[in-house]
């Protein structure tokens, strides 16, 4: 009997051991992200800036420097390397608050903006990385603008809204293959300037921003196919001061820094149209930054708060 007492005791302990042991069933948590800082950009610091990107590589430059004066400096970054180069300056006036964009044919696209005396402008230019050469292009066709927003669908690009004198809801498109810009349907809701932009499988989906000094939290997608806008659900009230934010997608998922005054970071899923908070960005506090990807991690560099110019990059990758 006490045989028996010993064993059954013994199983006892090793079953609870097992149970401790045992690590528990795999859940799916919830998508948090991380952010690592990588190389400053090796030009000024600046804010108002532009990027793009061509393969695995990213084009950042002009802006405004800390003195507020405007930059036509262009410079690639290479994450593999994590090193930047400096690229062939800028040709047109230098500027801030442009737009720019990159298509299939690996060109870069920059135009529109304001110069240091307060000039709007609407000229345009191209980009080519294998020469390093840029190149005049049509001008922009709609009115000369800043804090417009930009972005490409399959091998055109787009340029929208931004302040003309009054806010704009316009869209038009450009084809390189003609050299020629057609205007599109206008956004459904108000007209804006600082408005964030980011693509998943070839549909642009844009929303933020602010028009006569509010602060907008709409969202939208864009389909080109059928030139239509269709509104989604609206950015949430964390990022409710969202104008001027940056924007980049990773692996179908949109993410949205905000702008403004704040460091929140949201993620966007179009199957379905659902919004996450997710750790807040680990820079500082900015806004008119610039936001991209590549491959699997996006990137966060420059921009202002209050009179301070930023050179820092920051690297994200959501997988963690």
């Amino acid at each position: 009997m006490k045989i028996n007492y010993i064993l059954f005791s013994l199983c006892v302990g090793v079953l609870l051991l097992l149970q401790y042991c045992t690590p528990p069933d795999t859940t799916v948590r919830s998508l948090t992200g991380n952010w690592d800082s990588r190389a400053e950009l090796e030009g000024v610091a600046r804010s108002s800036a532009v990027s793009f990107t061509i393969g695995n590589l990213a084009y950042i430059g002009t802006g405004l420097d800390v003195s507020n004066n405007a930059l036509a400096d262009f410079w690639q970054y290479d994450p593999a390397q994590n090193a930047w180069t400096q690229v062939a300056n800028f040709p047109g006036k230098a500027r801030s608050e442009a737009v720019a964009f990159a298509t299939r044919q690996k060109k870069g696209y920059l135009g529109t903006g304001i110069d240091a005396q307060g000039n709007l402008l609407r000229d345009f230019y191209e980009y080519d990385p294998t020469t390093n050469v840029w190149k005049r292009i049509a001008d922009f066709s709609g009115s000369a603008r800043r804090s417009a927003t930009a972005f490409s669908l399959f091998d055109v690009g787009f340029v929208a809204f931004g302040f003309d004198g009054g806010e704009r809801a316009d869209l038009w498109r450009y084809s390189p293959s003609n050299n020629q810009w057609t205007e599109r349907q206008y956004i459904g809701g108000p007209a804006r300037v600082g408005a964030t932009a980011f693509v998943i499988d070839n549909i642009a989906y844009v929303g933020g921003g602010s028009a006569q000094g509010s602060n907008l939290n709409d969202f939208w997608m864009y389909n080109s196919d059928t030139n239509n806008w269709t509104l989604r659900r609206s950015i949430p009230e964390v990022s409710r001061t969202n104008s001027y934010g940056s924007g980049f997608s990773i692996n179908a998922v949109g993410y949205l820094l905000v702008g403004t005054d704040r460091k929140g970071v949201l993620a966007y899923r179009p199957e379905d149209d659902s919004w996450t908070e997710l750790q807040p960005f680990e820079g500082s506090t900015r806004t008119k930054a610039v936001g991209f990807s590549i491959g699997q991690k996006g990137y966060i560099t420059t921009g202002a708060t209050g009179k301070s110019r930023f050179d820092d990059l920051w690297e994200f990758d959501p997988s963690y």
